[in-house]
């Protein structure tokens, strides 16, 4: 294998695929990014054996195909080290990864692609196209309501939702929901539902643009392939069932606050200053037009913020996690937010004023 390539058309694509390598891997093939090359195009692969990502290089003029992995942490640190617009050449004899560029050499190992976990084939696949910008949002809007190695496995990722006209992506850890929903060419076949796991949305998130170019999904009970210009994701799905989250989305709150979103947010973040780092607990007290937030930790220490607000029900007395509220205000994009309760022991729905695709829902603490 002999490759000769600038180092801007390498550099991108490799910190693509090493973005899914981790640092500590069972088989030391894993730490190796994998080079295909054929006459056209260098191919590079990476993958954890959860979450696998490629890139296409074009390539000048024409080579013979042969395939060989190198460490992708070292590959990926030279290219980075060297100047811009730099090339190099890239050898392999013997077992060694000749590098050459300028007056720089270096000789890497490299392990044989024979070994190199194989594609996966989606068979049966569903195929569906959606603009970039609308799977990115539908991301940006959820992900952060993920659990973190829960031991309920199912809720360690995000639902992606297939329903008549559109998509919903749905996250939750048990005490705070978010979901999204965008609109587009979508029909439902026999999967409705999958569960896509927690560093494949992570690693899908970087990938995404704000842009109206189509990403092209496949999908089947195992697998979930989605295809960007020059990069293919390919993800496993969690096998599990989500909860029916639809009946933890409270209705007919008669409790409704309206409030300038950035200045609900500088007062909650203020108070919670002084909050018990374990438990984060906020209390909002609420009566005519105006919301008192207080709050207090072990070293007998307060914090209280008075927040006008529109409110015109009864006066109300309720506590929540600070750092979920500030998270769901955080992913409203609008300037006005809007706050749904019934009482004191009922979950509160959080959104922008006029847009009700994201909704957020966090569940009330006794304090």
């Amino acid at each position: 294998m002999n490759i000769r390539i600038s180092r801007e058309a390498l550099l991108k694509p490799l910190q693509l695929v090493s973005g899914v390598v981790e640092k500590r891997q069972t088989m030391a093939i894993l730490s190796n990014v994998l080079l295909s090359l054929d006459a056209k195009q260098l191919t590079l692969t990476g993958t954890d054996l959860e979450v696998e990502l490629t890139a296409s290089i074009p390539l000048d003029g024409d080579h013979s195909e042969s395939e060989i992995t190198l460490p992708a942490r070292k590959f990926m640190d030279i290219c980075k080290s060297l100047p811009d617009e730099a090339i190099l050449d890239i050898d392999i004899k013997d077992g060694r990864a000749l590098i050459r560029s300028g007056k720089s050499r270096f000789t890497l190992a490299t392990l044989p692609a024979t070994d190199f976990p194989a594609t996966e084939k989606i068979t049966g696949a569903r195929e569906y196209s959606v603009a970039q910008f609308q799977l990115r949002h539908l991301l940006d809007q959820t992900q952060f309501c993920m659990a973190n190695q829960d031991v309920r496995y199912y809720l360690n990722g995000l639902l992606l939702e297939l329903r008549n006209g559109g998509l919903r992506t749905v996250a939750t850890d048990g005490h705070r929901l978010a979901l999204c929903d965008v609109s587009c060419d979508v029909v439902p076949g026999d999967i409705a539902q999958i569960i896509i796991p927690r560093k494949g949305v992570l690693e899908l998130s970087r990938l995404l643009h704000d842009s109206d170019s189509p990403c092209h999904l496949q999908l089947n009970s195992n697998f979930l392939r989605i295809t960007l210009d020059d990069v293919i994701f390919t993800s496993k799905l969690i096998d599990g069932r989500f909860p029916d989250y639809e009946r933890v989305i409270p209705r007919g709150g008669d409790k409704i606050v309206q409030a300038d979103k950035a200045i609900l947010q500088h007062g909650l973040q203020r108070a919670s200053i002084l909050s018990n780092d374990k438990f984060r607990g906020v209390r909002l007290n609420l009566s005519n037009n105006l919301l008192r937030a207080t709050v207090n930790n072990p070293e007998q220490e307060e914090a209280e913020e008075e927040i006008d607000v529109q409110y015109q029900g009864e006066d109300l007395e309720i506590g929540f996690n600070v750092s979920y509220l500030l998270d769901a205000l955080n992913a409203v994009k609008e300037a006005q937010v809007q706050l749904v309760m019934a009482d004191q022991n009922s979950s509160c729905v959080v959104h922008g004023v006029g847009a009700e695709d994201a909704r957020y829902v966090v569940m009330p603490m006794r304090l």
